[in-house]
């Protein structure tokens, strides 16, 4: 079987990138953070996306972003409460390129030459790690700072299959490959408790999940 390393949040992008993968025919090993992040619910929503998608292998990373800050996922900063102009305070701060570098590592180790990422620039929040041409970078460093690549036994390829779909055209697609949506999270900002938490249905990720549903013409199984 070929391999394939997946990052996965255990949002809506990234699940529906693994079960892209699985459709494919990858083995796919699946890799989470534990960063700090507020929304640190969004672990068990990956950890259950993955058991759906019977996975080769789960790892969950921890390091603590927070020290660092610079974020509203990571420290004290209020998560927006609407849609805003520019690159939000949401974004974390080489988020993508730290993720990647840990995918990067994994992927040698398993000599698997596939990356893939729930990237996707339609429906987005300006994030500059989610640009085609960081990943074409990211790829072309991939291959010139690991041993395997530089040995010529193996050839990074960064794979990011929703890059140009909308928020509606990924639901669907995963749907359809029988991705269950209700196992994953969204929301920035969770309300309630680690046993039963609801979205705030007002920060900028919900508000995408939101339109992604209406749009599909599909019901958000998250809203009761």
């Amino acid at each position: 079987m070929k391999k394939a390393v997946v990052l996965l949040s255990g949002g809506i992008d990234s699940s529906t990138t693994l079960a892209i993968a699985k459709e494919q025919g990858f083995d796919c090993y699946a890799i989470s953070f534990d960063y700090g992040q507020r929304h640190r619910i969004e672990l068990i929503s990956a950890q259950r996306v993955a058991k759906q998608m019977g996975v080769k292998d789960h790892l969950i990373v921890s390091f603590d972003l927070r020290k660092i800050g610079g974020s509203a996922l990571t420290s004290q900063l209020e998560v927006p409460k609407a849609d805003v102009q520019g690159i939000p305070v949401t974004y974390v701060p080489a988020r993508n390129t730290i993720f990647l570098s840990f995918a990067l590592s994994w992927a040698e180790v398993l000599e698997c030459d596939k990356i893939f990422i729930g990237a996707n620039i339609m429906d987005y929040s300006g994030y500059p790690d989610c640009r085609p041409e960081y990943l074409e970078a990211f790829e072309k460093m991939a291959n010139l700072a690991t041993k395997i690549s530089v040995e010529g036994r193996l050839k990074f390829k960064i794979e990011a299959p929703l890059l140009y779909l909308t928020k509606a055209q990924i639901i669907k697609k995963g749907i359809s490959i029988g991705l269950d949506y209700s196992l994953t999270w969204s929301c920035y900002d969770p309300q309630g408790d680690t046993e039963n938490p609801a979205p705030c249905l007002k920060c900028p990720s919900c508000m995408y999940r939101l339109k992604g549903f209406e749009e599909a013409g599909i019901k958000d199984p998250l809203i009761k």
